[in-house]
């Protein structure tokens, strides 16, 4: 395959830890531009010195900050989409305030980098955008995730919606659908249960292969999907083929 992200500029989103430092790190390896961002810089601070790595803070709940970010950053050919929070509970233990957050972080963060990046990358003859979902939503149902399974399948709508719209456009959009990944999160979710062992092995248990994910492994995906120049609009499942 073309090596199409080799030159170009990448702007990454929650690129402090797991997923998204591994996509900032696959993305400069493969000769890009990282503009590597995150809300917490301590977290960020790991990426400082290295090659073809710039990092800048950036909270992307907030609509006039990704703005600007974007309007000093210039071109953008590539957007990736990684934060987001993961809810436990059923609909009946939800509360709405964690709803609302969640539709903010999850989904909203998206339309705004997606809304900001647009006009550029479509003025530029094109660009490519990798949004992260996820298995727990439209693709499977995972109990006690009601409010992170919601609005991951909105992510994998709103993918579909961008992709139909600017098809013609030179705009390419797809979402990464991940089972479970090693990272700092999970680590935090497991610990939470009281039995980390236990949770652990759970965890592990759903995974036809036998093992969780590497952030590395979705990493390369979402560099893979930059590349992909006749790919829009899909939904990536990697998932160890817990979804088979």
């Amino acid at each position: 395959m073309t090596n199409w992200v080799e030159g170009r500029t990448v702007l990454a989103t929650a690129s402090g830890q797991g997923i998204g430092r591994a996509t900032a790190l696959a993305f400069a390896a493969a000769g890009a531009r990282v503009i590597a961002t995150d809300i917490n810089e301590e977290a960020l601070s790991s990426l400082s010195g290295e090659a073809n790595i710039e990092t800048r803070r950036l909270d992307v709940l907030k609509d006039e900050e990704v703005k600007a970010a974007v309007q000093s950053i210039g071109r953008i050919d590539v957007l990736f989409n990684g934060a987001g929070f993961v809810h436990g509970g059923t609909i009946l233990e939800m509360k709405d305030e964690e709803f609302d957050f969640a539709i903010d972080l999850n989904i909203r963060s998206m339309i705004r980098t997606i809304r900001a990046v647009l006009p550029g990358m479509i003025d530029a003859g094109g660009g490519a955008i990798v949004n992260m979902a996820s298995v727990a939503g439209s693709v499977t149902g995972v109990p006690n995730r009601f409010v992170y399974g919601t609005t991951k399948a909105a992510v994998i709508g709103l993918t579909k919606a961008v992709a139909a719209d600017f098809v013609a456009r030179g705009i390419r959009c797809n979402a990464i659908c991940p089972g479970t990944v090693e990272s700092p999160s999970l680590q935090e979710r497991m610990r939470a249960q009281g039995d980390y062992e236990k949770a652990r092995a759970a965890f592990i248990a759903r995974q036809p292969m036998g093992r969780l994910g590497t952030p590395e492994e979705i990493a390369d995906l979402a560099v893979h999907l930059a590349n992909a120049t006749y790919t829009t609009g899909q939904a990536y499942s990697i998932d160890g083929g817990w979804t088979i």
